[in-house]
């Protein structure tokens, strides 16, 4: 029979893993990881030009960042926005092909030299939350084997998942807010142009504690039944 406070433990730990997965899964598919204000007398001449470039121009890296930084523009891991004059979001994907684009030095300059940092930090702020929730899914199907198996063995195997898929949880994070920060030294904000953090990368923060207490208490639950099968096993013989 399984000890109340195991069950307890890991029904806990199941709902705190949801949550994440659930915080995680919103702001991968939202744009406000990062955010531009432009002050109200902040009067861009050629937003129109701006607007149209930003919308069915080619991909170039300096031609988004500065649409944003004078339409209040915003910026996710794969969407990238701007108030239009109209009050009305305009949002852009970034396509898996420009994902993989690299960074250069003086962006959207593809004859500078590349800025092998900020490619593989932009490169790993995309990869980085999909291995996350990819290793919250097969926790999942390793805990339906554990109580298929009616074993508390295969807790600890989600135990260890669910701590690599925090880990890989913060690691977006900080790739993304190192890569922003570059991106900043090699083309600085205009004067007056005010930036934050968004509330899709304080959801994405906030995933990292939840998978590592989900991650916790199953640990916890499968070493403590552990030793207490064991001394139970012990009496036993005895």
């Amino acid at each position: 029979m399984v000890d109340n406070r195991y069950a307890t433990a890991l029904v806990i730990g199941s709902v705190l893993s949801l949550l994440a997965s659930v915080y995680l899964s919103v702001a991968v598919g939202t744009q406000h990881w990062y955010q531009y204000n432009s002050p109200v007398t902040h009067e861009v001449s050629n937003a129109s030009k701006l607007k149209e470039e930003f919308i069915n121009g080619d991909f170039n890296e300096k031609t988004y960042v500065e649409a944003m930084f004078h339409l209040n523009g915003t910026l996710g891991l794969w969407w990238r926005c701007i108030l239009v004059p109209d009050l009305k979001m305009e949002c852009v994907s970034f396509t898996l092909q420009q994902q993989f684009y690299p960074k250069y030095k003086a962006p959207g300059d593809p004859d500078s030299e590349e800025e092998l940092l900020r490619t593989y930090l932009w490169r790993c702020q995309f990869l980085l939350p999909l291995v996350s929730l990819a290793l919250v899914f097969l926790s999942g199907l390793v805990g339906l084997c554990a109580c298929l198996c009616r074993s508390f063995t295969p807790t600890l195997g989600a135990g260890v998942l669910h701590l690599l898929a925090g880990l890989c949880s913060l690691g977006t994070v900080c790739c993304f807010l190192a890569g922003v920060d570059l991106l900043h030294q090699f083309l600085p904000q205009p004067g007056g142009v005010e930036s934050s953090m968004g509330w899709s990368l304080y959801l994405a923060l906030i995933s990292f504690p939840l998978q590592m207490m989900a991650a916790a208490l199953f640990l916890w639950a499968a070493r403590s039944h552990s030793k207490s099968y064991t001394r139970v096993m012990a009496y036993r013989v005895a």
